[in-house]
């Protein structure tokens, strides 16, 4: 059997695909301990870039498969240029190239498109197709996005934190808006990794899925963070370091918009609302954001918002994920 390896400054690493390759389905597949590695993978490889202009070609024939059930441009964009400038290549596979689950099955496409490829990415809708597509598979499999959970975001989300705040624990992080989404639950799974106050307040009826929180509180009396859901936005964002909001109408919500537009609004992230965190607060988004609903225009345009960094973000925070599970896996 062939061995892969990775050529750095420092060291060689060997890549050997028989055994067990590491996935990132969910922030909790690898350990907070694994993600700080990771984070700090990240910062180095975004200040090499910013320093150099370029990255070291660790991925140098090296491919990785993105397969794509819904669109994006931010999960698009930052894995094809991150394995450009890390000397790999990317293969975008959209819907109609090849019908995952209709056309075969998840697993088989696992079997074979590992066989033939480094890694694998895959936005999809429900969350069990990728378990079933990383059930196959013989290299690591990414979660770009699926109604569960959305892992990368939340590696750029706490990227954009350690930047901005210089830490990544000991933070009070309040999301404001629908809290049973992807972003929600992942963002409040790696804060009770971390140790930190998540507050998520939300309406009656979209609060967090009640078995992610039973997750969530798991890893907070371990590490001393705590959970907590209100439908109160102002008690939710009192002395927070970051506040974070998301559209109020994703992608599968489209015949709820009515509804949820005349629920959402006492929820919208003001400068009102921002004046109750601490000073040096820190606004954040996934984007796409639709100004004037989840957030007024002076937060979003305003001197607190890092949501282009976030943004920004999703390129490095992704190539240190890359990086780490290709290292990791064995």
């Amino acid at each position: 059997m062939q061995n892969h390896y990775l050529t750095t400054t420092h060291q060689v690493v060997f890549f050997d695909y028989k055994t067990m390759p590491r996935h990132y389905l969910r922030v909790t597949d690898i350990s907070a301990k694994e993600t700080k590695s990771v984070l700090n993978l990240s910062s180095q490889l975004k200040k090499e870039l910013k320093a150099k202009g370029i990255n070291q070609p660790l991925f140098k024939q090296k491919t990785l498969g993105m397969i794509f059930e819904k669109p994006s441009l931010r999960t698009r964009v930052s894995f094809e240029v991150g394995m450009t400038q890390l000397g790999g290549h990317a293969i975008y596979l959209g819907p109609s190239d090849i019908q995952m689950g209709k056309r075969e099955s998840a697993y088989d496409i696992g079997k074979v498109t590992s066989s033939m490829t480094d890694m694998i990415k895959a936005r999809v809708f429900r969350h069990q197709v990728i378990e079933e597509l990383a059930s196959g598979s013989s290299v690591p499999v990414i979660n770009g996005l699926s109604d569960l959970e959305h892992p990368c975001q939340v590696l750029a989300d706490y990227l954009t934190i350690k930047e901005s705040l210089g830490r990544i624990t000991n933070l009070k992080i309040a999301f404001c808006g629908d809290g049973n989404n992807n972003v929600t639950h992942s963002l409040m799974l790696m804060s009770a990794m971390f140790g930190n106050t998540f507050v998520c307040a939300s309406p009656t009826g979209y609060e967090m899925a009640k078995t992610m929180v039973k997750e969530g509180k798991s890893f907070a009396r371990i590490t001393g963070g705590k959970i907590i859901e209100t439908t109160n936005p102002a008690s939710a964002v009192k002395d927070a370091d970051v506040i974070i909001t998301d559209t109020w109408i994703s992608m599968g919500d489209e015949k709820e918009a009515k509804k949820r537009l005349k629920v959402f609004p006492p929820y919208q992230v003001t400068s009102r609302l921002m004046q109750k965190a601490k000073p040096k607060a820190i606004f954040m988004h996934c984007l796409p954001a639709y100004r004037g609903k989840e957030v007024e225009s002076a937060v979003i345009d305003g001197p607190q918002s890092v949501v282009y960094q976030e943004a920004e973000n999703r390129l490095h925070a992704q190539k240190g994920l890359m990086v780490w599970l290709l290292k990791n896996s064995h």
